[in-house]
C-alpha cells in the first residue's frame, strides 16, 4: 500500500472503499458531526468496558480516546490489517482484534467485563443476513444489562432487527454526515 495512503485517513478510507465496497460502507469517512452524536449517547461517567465495532481510520475512536474515564477498557474491532495497525500505533493502551462475530469470545480471553457501551461503525446494509444475525447476537451477549449499542445507518434498515434484539429503541438524524445518517441507540436487551 503506498506510503501516503497509509498517513492520510480519506484517502485511505476512499482507497479501501473502491477495492472493497462490501467492508467499508461509505466513501469517506463518517463526520465529526456523526461522531460526536455516537459518543453522546454513552454514559461516560460510567463505562468501564466499551467496545468500538468497525473502527476504520478511526473518527469514533479519537471521540473514545477523549471520553473514555481513566482505567476504563476499550477494544477495538477492525477486520482490515492497516486500518487496525495504524490505530494499533496511535492508542497503543486500546485492546485489538478484527473479527466481530466472536466478539465474546474475543472479550473473554482478554478478560474484559461485559461492556457497558458497544458503538458500532459497521455497513450492516452490506452485510448477509447471517453475518447481521451472528454480530447482532454476540453484541447483546457482551453487554451489560443496562448497557447500550450505538450506531449508525443510513436508512432505517436495522430498524425492525434492533427492536427484536432491544425493548428501547431511538434515533437520531444527523444531516451533516455524507451521506446524511441516522443515530440508533438501543438498551434493555431481550433474551431471543
Amino acid at each position: 500500500m503506498p506510503y501516503k495512503l497509509k498517513r492520510n485517513n480519506r484517502a485511505l478510507f476512499f482507497y479501501k472503499f473502491w477495492t472493497d465496497p462490501k467492508q467499508i460502507g461509505s466513501i469517506t469517512p463518517s463526520s465529526r458531526f456523526l461522531a460526536k452524536k455516537i459518543v453522546d449517547q454513552v454514559n461516560w461517567e460510567q463505562a468501564e468496558t466499551i467496545v468500538e465495532l468497525g473502527a476504520g481510520t478511526g473518527v469514533f475512536t479519537k471521540y473514545i480516546s477523549q471520553n473514555a474515564k481513566n482505567g476504563s477498557s476499550v477494544l477495538i474491532i477492525e477486520q482490515d490489517f492497516y486500518m487496525r495497525e495504524k490505530l494499533k500505533k496511535e492508542y497503543p493502551s486500546f485492546y485489538f482484534a478484527s473479527n466481530a462475530e466472536e466478539l465474546t469470545v474475543i472479550m473473554d480471553k482478554m478478560n474484559l467485563k461485559k461492556a457497558d457501551a458497544v458503538i458500532s461503525g459497521l455497513p450492516f446494509a452490506n452485510f448477509s443476513d447471517e453475518s447481521r444475525t451472528s454480530i447482532m447476537n454476540e453484541v447483546k451477549n457482551s453487554l451489560q444489562e443496562d448497557g447500550a449499542f450505538v450506531g449508525f445507518q443510513y436508512s432505517f434498515q436495522m430498524k425492525e432487527m434492533l427492536k427484536a434484539y432491544y425493548n428501547s429503541v431511538s434515533f437520531k438524524f444527523v444531516p451533516l454526515n455524507i451521506p446524511p445518517a441516522f443515530v440508533y441507540t438501543c438498551k434493555h436487551a431481550k433474551m431471543i
